[in-house]
């Protein structure tokens, strides 16, 4: 596998080698050595999957206590995954990297702690699937607003046309968030 740099310090696009023959394709989703080596944790306490519907955009979220790092791919279909910045004291605050994730291209990002998460599904079904560092705590969640005009998200889906659910259309702005120091 292939691990490089984002335009964001710390986050990680993970680029698994695809084996592909006439019965299918093998890749490996995680290998414990290399990823500790580039930097990932060792220790995961949760596997979470979701699954969403074209159009469907969710988050973005984070934990101010009990915060994750989440190792996030693609099963089925194809996502616009995106990771911003959210640490206050960083040159790269309220920046964002926005990279599409699908089965096809088995490609994985790793999102450490101190950034927020999203993503747009980008086909009919979408099934997402990722590792988190900590255990979810609903007291410490927070939702910035997926289209807050200050982040200039990419996103491949008109306000009008995506399907989000009560809690993320009551994301806070940017600027009146609670984030990291």
């Amino acid at each position: 596998m292939t691990i490089s740099e984002t335009d964001l310090p710390g986050v990680l696009l993970i680029a698994p080698k695809i084996y592909k023959d006439n019965r299918g394709a093998f890749w490996e989703t995680f290998h414990l050595g290399r990823m500790t080596a580039a930097g990932l944790p060792s220790n995961w306490v949760q596997d979470n999957s979701s699954i969403s519907k074209k159009n469907v955009v969710r988050g973005l979220h984070y934990q101010v206590s009990h915060p994750q790092g989440k190792l996030v791919r693609v099963v089925q279909g194809a996502a616009l995954d995106v990771a911003v910045d959210l640490r206050r004291s960083s040159a790269t605050f309220g920046r964002h990297v926005a990279i599409e994730l699908s089965e096809e291209n088995a490609y994985m990002l790793w999102i450490p702690v101190g950034f927020g998460h999203g993503f747009q599904a980008l086909t009919d079904a979408v099934t997402l699937a990722y590792k988190v560092t900590d255990e979810y705590c609903p007291a410490g969640e927070r939702t910035i607003l997926w289209s807050d005009p200050a982040l200039a998200i990419p996103w491949r889906v008109s306000p009008e046309e995506a399907i989000v659910s009560a809690k993320d259309a009551q994301g806070a702005l940017l600027r009146d968030a609670e984030v990291f120091a």
